[in-house]
């Protein structure tokens, strides 16, 4: 196989898993920059060396550029403050209460997600947390799209409902029949 056809078709055959664990790392708005840079990275790299594990070589390569991209913006974000910036932003920082809010609601959620039913919980999670799209759930799970679509919804109804419930110290279900 030539050194083209070989990475090629390793990029092709583990892209969906390549995107999916660069996704986890920056988000979706860079995982195709990454993985496009991978490519050629990896491409230019097999003309230089020999691999001996091409899908590997690629996924770590992935996992790397994500890894920097990451690096560097943070370093954009952290690294040009002064000293009179800095200041402003420790005079403004979140008050502790609105931290504390903050993390009580998060738990909340949390407990929302876990009370769902097991099937509506894996479909929530997948999308929401994992940021997986409808197909690729579809496809993990072997369930129609439509089907992920109102575990979703049903997900965000009982979440919401479970919140409500919490906030006014209800248990979930009191909260569906007070709402």
């Amino acid at each position: 196989m030539s050194t083209e056809q070989g990475i090629a078709s390793i990029y092709m055959a583990c892209r969906g898993l390549m995107a999916r664990a660069v996704r986890r790392i920056v988000g979706q708005n860079d995982v195709e920059d990454i993985l496009q840079e991978a490519f050629v990275r990896s491409f230019e790299a097999e003309g230089r060396q020999d691999i001996r594990d091409a899908r590997a070589f690629l996924m770590r390569t992935a996992r790397n550029l994500a890894l920097d991209h990451v690096s560097r913006a943070a370093y954009r974000t952290t690294g040009s403050l002064d000293n009179a910036d800095e200041e402003h932003f420790i005079d403004g920082a979140i008050p502790v209460d609105a931290q504390v809010d903050a993390e009580r609601r998060f738990v909340m959620f949390c407990q929302a997600v876990g009370s769902l039913p097991e099937q509506c919980r894996r479909v929530f999670v997948l999308h929401k947390v994992y940021g997986m799209s409808h197909e690729e759930i579809a496809t993990r799970l072997g369930i129609a799209q439509s089907t992920i679509q109102k575990h979703i919804a049903k997900g965000l109804l009982l979440c919401f409902e479970h919140m409500q419930g919490s906030a006014r110290g209800l248990p979930a279900a009191a909260a569906r029949r007070s709402a």
